[in-house]
């Protein structure tokens, strides 16, 4: 027969209330009371059920992350790891699961519906989105990262507009006139199947506001293009690839990702074109490899550990009913050689 918390009451010569205490909240017993109630239970060999201290507590010690896109996908991106570092080193410090969800069948709020959690951090999830209803409907306290500035809407991010200008112009301002921006593919699901993120119409408006300032603007067929791919390495062979074959490649590509610029190059490389001598490649992120990456990668730097530090600490606070504010995380362009001016 399973051992039950009134075998351990018994035994230990406490209360079946000092035993839940020891189990869920040990701060409110005696140090000597804890340690001779985690002694009967080894001797009996009692396991807590954690369905039976769900429903007990209505709390799991769990909280998710949301992920806009499949999981073999997303952790693609070395930055996404960042993040969930940051999120994992509180978890560890709080004594939480956590947990990864992604889109059920394509539909995120599928996913919602079934979690099993105290709380969740969303990734790339714009506020307006309906999935972000499902949470105020569920009274599941959640938290964005990268979500964009919402009064209703906690937020981790950065200010996505200005970090595109600033790269955009430290790029025409060493005299790029040819340049392709591999912006990331719009993501994000809703239920009725369409794409957007908030996030690439914030940095689509930084990037147009530096080219305004130097007489350019972005044109299916002009010097200044946008290409739409994935946040992974073989994306940015691919692009490169094709700018290759097209007889288009620019000066200078601008990447979304720092792992695309990784694959940016590789295709170089074995096209036997030479960075920054036969072109200029910069990154979005700063994860940790780009400053070893041959030549070093100039990149715009945001902290992806700190934003799953903070984004955790904010759901942390919110769960335990703690007024909570939105953060907006500083940034800067780290220049590296891989940025040079165009050959003349």
């Amino acid at each position: 027969m399973r051992a039950t918390i009134n075998d351990i009451a018994k035994r230990a010569g406490v209360s079946k209330t000092a035993v839940s205490f020891a189990f869920n909240n040990p701060g409110k017993i005696s140090r000597e009371t804890y340690a001779r109630i985690m002694e009967v239970a080894r001797e009996i060999g009692y396991v807590p059920d954690p369905v039976a201290r769900t429903l007990a507590t209505r709390q799991t010690g769990a909280i998710a992350l949301l992920l806009p896109q499949a999981i073999h996908e997303v952790f693609l991106n070395p930055y996404i790891a960042e993040i969930m570092r940051g999120i994992g080193f509180v978890c560890d410090r709080e004594g939480l699961t956590l947990s990864v969800i992604s889109p059920l069948k394509g539909v995120l709020s599928t996913a919602v519906r079934n979690a099993a959690v105290d709380g969740v951090i969303t990734l790339g999830i714009g506020a307006g989105m309906s999935v972000l209803e499902l949470f105020g409907q569920r009274r599941l306290p959640f938290v964005t990262i990268d979500g964009g500035i919402d009064s209703k809407v906690v937020n981790v991010g950065i200010d996505d507009a200005l970090a595109a200008e600033t790269v955009m112009e430290a790029v025409l301002d060493r005299g790029h006139e040819t340049v392709a921006v591999f912006m990331l593919k719009n993501v994000t699901l809703s239920d009725d199947g369409s794409h957007f993120s908030h996030t690439n119409d914030l940095r689509l408006g930084g990037f147009n506001s530096a080219l305004r300032r130097h007489g350019l603007v972005f044109s299916q067929t002009g010097p200044v293009r946008v290409y739409h791919t994935e946040a992974t390495l073989e994306s940015g062979r691919s692009a490169v690839r094709e700018l290759i074959r097209a007889g288009e490649m620019p000066t200078a590509v601008v990447c979304l990702a720092d792992i695309q610029a990784l694959g940016v190059y590789e295709e170089c490389r074995a096209a036997g074109l030479s960075i920054p001598s036969d072109v200029s490649v910069v990154g979005f992120d700063d994860i940790p490899f780009a400053r070893f990456m041959a030549p070093p990668l100039a990149t715009l730097s945001q902290p992806g550990f700190e934003k799953g530090e903070t984004a955790a600490k904010l759901l942390v606070d919110m769960i335990a009913k703690r007024a909570v504010s939105s953060v907006c995380m500083d940034v800067s362009f780290i220049d590296r050689p891989s940025l040079g001016k165009p050959r003349r």
